[in-house]
């Protein structure tokens, strides 16, 4: 598969405002800490720009933030045959920083590679000097901007995969999109946030490949 990633980032809240949605949300709560360590993280980073404040997954995990999406009043979930959600690790090249909370930079859909299976779409990601979004990063953006996730218009969060113990990964690569209400969602969940898995080697049609510039530190 030849092609490029479409590097125009989306304009985030600034970090201030980011930090006041988490403190709504209940973040602190769950998280174990007092809402005054999501606003100073916010504060210390108040210089960098355009940039996604990111609970650290050993603060905060997936299972954790995924009912804290919505999408038009129903909360998000977490597929019923994803119940180890929590052990995909970031893969190789994927370093997240220290810290309870890192910064994302320069956020991007990948909707121009809708219909790519996640090996095929790795390469040029990594190949354009951009990473993968984790699936926890996937679930901090859609925190803040819930309105990413439109209909025909989600995306896989390949910077995650679950190690086995042969030393291989578990074929399944994490996503996010939106419930239709079938099967064992369950009818109530049509319209909700869903997070999910498919085959690394397949593709879908309506699924592109979330990717940010970098990863850094607060410091």
């Amino acid at each position: 598969m030849i092609g490029r990633v479409n590097t125009t980032a989306v304009h985030l809240p600034d970090l201030p405002a980011q930090a006041r949605r988490l403190v709504d949300l209940g973040v602190a709560r769950l998280a174990g800490i007092d809402d005054a360590a999501i606003i100073d993280a916010a504060a210390a980073a108040a210089d960098t720009g355009n940039a996604l404040l990111v609970p650290h997954p050993e603060l905060l995990a997936p299972s954790v933030t995924a009912p804290l999406l919505t999408r038009s009043d129903k909360p998000g979930f977490v597929v019923v045959d994803m119940t180890d959600l929590d052990d995909f690790a970031p893969i190789t090249g994927v370093d997240l920083p220290a810290g309870p909370f890192y910064l994302l930079t320069g956020i991007e859909r990948g909707d121009e590679m809708a219909n790519w299976s996640p090996d095929e779409a790795l390469p040029t990601i990594t190949g354009a000097a951009r990473t993968p979004l984790t699936i926890g990063e996937g679930i901090a953006w859609l925190l803040q901007q819930p309105g990413q996730l439109e209909p025909n218009r989600c995306f896989m969060t390949i910077g995650s995969r679950l190690p086995r113990q042969d030393g291989r990964l578990d074929a399944r690569t994490p996503a996010i999109w939106i419930s239709g209400g079938t099967g064992r969602d369950g009818r109530e969940r049509k319209g909700a946030p869903k997070v999910g898995w498919c085959w690394a080697g397949n593709r879908h049609t309506w699924l592109g490949f979330a990717s940010a510039s970098d990863r850094r530190a607060i410091s």
